[in-house]
């Protein structure tokens, strides 16, 4: 077998191997629906709530990172609303389209990721939702200029992140210092 055959078939085997990985993404999904739409929607009506699940998490969904800026405005659609009520609206936010999965980003947001979902684990014996987690494969990044440095670098000064804490509690960045990597 010649190098470049040899070539070939290592990029058949590395395609192959990713189409393989996918398929087994749709599966677990696929598997785990009915579990996922009970710890998202309401439990009251089980093929809605699958159906939303389907509709929501088979498409993906984006994460809107905070920034002081808008963290009142995130902090507004944490509220418990009905299911048809617009939490861009209600919160005063903007949505935009995204470009790989379905659900809209939100445009006050200078970094926002698009994922798709590849695993949720949830606590046993836990009744309010809060303790799932999502893992999701981002897709597609979203970086505004105005907190973009290039070389791979954001201007944190410029993009004021918020981070949650634990209940209420939120937290600014704090100071920035530098230490130097030994060589």
């Amino acid at each position: 077998m010649s190098k470049s055959t040899k070539g070939i078939w290592k990029v058949i085997t590395a395609s192959s191997m990713g189409t393989l990985i996918e398929w087994y993404d749709f599966y677990i999904f696929g598997s785990l629906a009915v579990v996922i739409s009970t710890k998202f929607f309401p439990a009251d009506n089980p093929t809605a709530a699958f159906l939303s699940t389907l509709a929501t998490f088979a498409a993906g969904f984006v994460v809107n990172m905070a920034t002081e800026s808008n963290v009142e405005k995130m902090n507004l659609t944490s509220a418990a609303v009905a299911p048809e009520v617009d939490e861009f609206e209600l919160a005063g936010l903007t949505p935009i389209a995204s470009v790989k999965v379905k659900p809209a980003r939100v445009a006050e947001s200078p970094i926002a990721f698009e994922c798709q979902l590849v695993h949720h684990y949830t606590l046993e014996n836990h009744n309010n939702g809060g303790a799932t987690i999502l893992i999701g494969k981002i897709v597609m990044f979203h970086i505004d200029e105005s907190v973009w440095l290039g070389d791979f670098k954001i201007d944190m000064q410029a993009y004021k992140p918020v981070a949650r804490l634990a209940g209420a509690n939120y937290c600014k960045l704090g100071e920035i210092f530098t230490i130097k990597r030994p060589s």
